[in-house]
């Protein structure tokens, strides 16, 4: 079993109670077909178990399979450096069939990125953040996306609704 490496920490984009008993760390890729399946079940799950459990996204963009991975997630983190990371996380996965570059730049105006930050995030601004997230998946044992880590240990379960609902639950339950 894979342990999650580094930990969750300060530059980690965080969803949810600092204190959740559970924590659920994402590595994923925002052109990846499978975390776009995976988007809507991780927010029910969120949306149900309230305070229980807090979600953690870190970037592994596969760029050999998905050429717009690598700039969704640097828009992502261009967003995020205005406070509005989940904004622009939830907007990417909901418009995975456009995530050219044009339809990034129609992204920022909607959140209000200005277009010097995007041209900044597209030119490699936040290139070494999501460098950091990619090697931490390497080391943590992610190999494809998604990848998820709960309380720090892989999880390689069934990832439908009523299984991670089950697992969450579950772990929430033991760390009590």
């Amino acid at each position: 079993m894979s342990h999650l490496t580094p930990e969750v920490g300060p530059g980690d984009h965080v969803l949810g109670p600092a204190d959740a008993p559970v924590t659920l760390v994402e590595y994923g890729d925002y052109e990846c077909p499978y975390c776009g399946q995976e988007y809507p079940i991780l927010k029910e799950v969120l949306r149900r178990l309230g305070g229980q459990v807090r979600l953690v996204f870190r970037n592994f963009p596969i760029t050999e399979s998905h050429p717009h991975a690598a700039h969704a997630a640097a828009f992502a983190e261009a967003v995020a450096a205005i406070g509005r990371f989940w904004e622009a996380h939830d907007l990417l996965y909901e418009h995975q069939a456009t995530l050219d570059d044009a339809s990034l730049a129609g992204f920022a105006r909607v959140i209000g990125l200005p277009r010097a930050d995007l041209d900044d995030a597209l030119n490699g601004r936040h290139d070494a953040k999501i460098r950091q997230d990619f090697i931490g998946g390497i080391r943590s044992g992610v190999n494809g996306t998604p990848t998820l880590f709960i309380n720090g240990l892989r999880y390689d379960g069934p990832r439908d609704l009523a299984s991670l609902l089950d697992v969450v639950q579950q772990v929430a339950l033991r760390a009590a």
